[in-house]
């Protein structure tokens, strides 16, 4: 009976360190939850550097980029952080796309906005929001294209890309698919939809995951999705039973849910990725990537993130622009464009 007091306490020690890697996203094929990022990036086997774009018109942004362990050249994902910034854990869930055979680029959006002309690392949490909150669209979807643009013309890239992101992120990438002919997919994590006006300008497939318990977000998408399928145009999204806001990176949150979600989403968003990116054919060349396409196509338009201090998110502003789309790509797509996007934001749920 002594000699087997030691295994029950090695099989007990085995079971907790599962249970907890388990709850803050550390098995293998899921990107950690907050509290395990910055593990995650020091112990991360992939090399990953931060450059600075040139995003045109004197203006530059900066990126994290992490790269595969792939012998071939890799499809790009660009990914789009939260309302809180470039933080820790945005960098750990593309280090988590890179493992699953992607180059994604991480691109800064408040580049050259924060004190000193500096973004993201040198702000917390609270100022990030307001820096955020105020960027003007136009700007944002030229630093996506610019990002994009340089991503897939590295050595190592397929001149594919996909965009996904999470909550302020959800979002943009909602709007940016509004936008962008030359987009192979994209991915809403809890972001609200475009207007009806702005969906019909969609050709890339959209996928979107969305927790059950944040309806600030989900009442716009049902709307959304009936209007695509009369338009013929690919967009799947699951909302999961129980999930909130964020449940991504709050995996502990919502009494277990949260975690089930991720579970759920993060594998079925790789595999959306992978068919839409690993095959067929460009809308540009390997030589000709896609270049900065929206410096117009979003003129006027303005996003708004109604927070409340208390953990209640006001109604979103509503936010009107028209402009011209540029052509897209090689696809030589034009016509008239307008985004109306109103970024919404639960704090609640980031505190679930």
């Amino acid at each position: 009976m002594k000699q087997a007091l030691p295994t029950r306490r090695l099989i007990l020690s085995v079971i907790v360190l599962l249970a907890a890697a388990a709850a803050y996203g550390q098995s293998a094929g899921l990107p950690p939850a907050e509290a395990g990022a910055k593990a995650r990036l020091e112990s991360s086997p992939r090399h990953g550097e931060w450059v600075t774009v040139d995003a045109g018109d004197g203006d530059k942004v900066d990126a994290f980029v992490v790269y595969p362990e792939r012998s071939d050249r890799a499809p790009v994902v660009v990914v789009i952080h939260e309302i809180y910034g470039l933080s820790d854990w945005v960098r750990a869930t593309a280090d988590q796309l890179a493992a699953e055979g992607f180059i994604a680029v991480a691109p800064d959006l408040i580049s050259g906005k924060a004190p000193g002309g500096k973004g993201s690392r040198a702000v917390g949490a609270d100022d990030a929001r307001s820096l955020v909150s105020a960027l003007d669209p136009t700007e944002v979807m030229r630093r996506i294209d610019a990002v994009a643009k340089y991503a897939t013309s590295l050595p190592a890239a397929l001149p594919r890309f996909a965009v996904v992101g999470f909550c302020w992120g959800g979002t943009t990438t909602f709007a940016y698919a509004t936008a962008q002919a030359g987009l192979s997919a994209a991915v809403v994590f809890y972001g609200t939809a475009p207007s009806k006006e702005a969906l019909a300008r969609i050709s890339a497939p959209v996928l979107g995951q969305f927790g059950g318990s944040d309806a600030r977000v989900d009442m716009t998408i049902p709307p959304a999705a009936a209007e695509m399928k009369r338009l013929g145009k690919s967009f799947e999204y699951t909302m999961y039973p129980g999930a909130g806001h964020a449940f991504a990176r709050v995996q502990d949150g919502q009494a277990g849910a949260n975690l089930k979600a991720i579970q759920q989403a993060w594998p079925q968003t790789i595999r959306f990725l992978k068919a839409n990116l690993e095959k067929g054919v460009s809308l540009w060349s390997s030589d000709a990537p896609p270049k900065a396409l929206l410096t117009s196509a979003t003129a006027g338009a303005s996003i708004e993130c109604v927070c409340d201090d208390d953990g209640d998110a006001g109604a979103a502003g509503a936010a009107g622009a028209a402009g011209a789309a540029g052509a897209a790509g090689a696809a030589g797509a034009a016509g008239a464009a307008g985004i109306r996007a109103a970024f919404l934001h639960d704090s609640a749920g980031h505190e679930d």
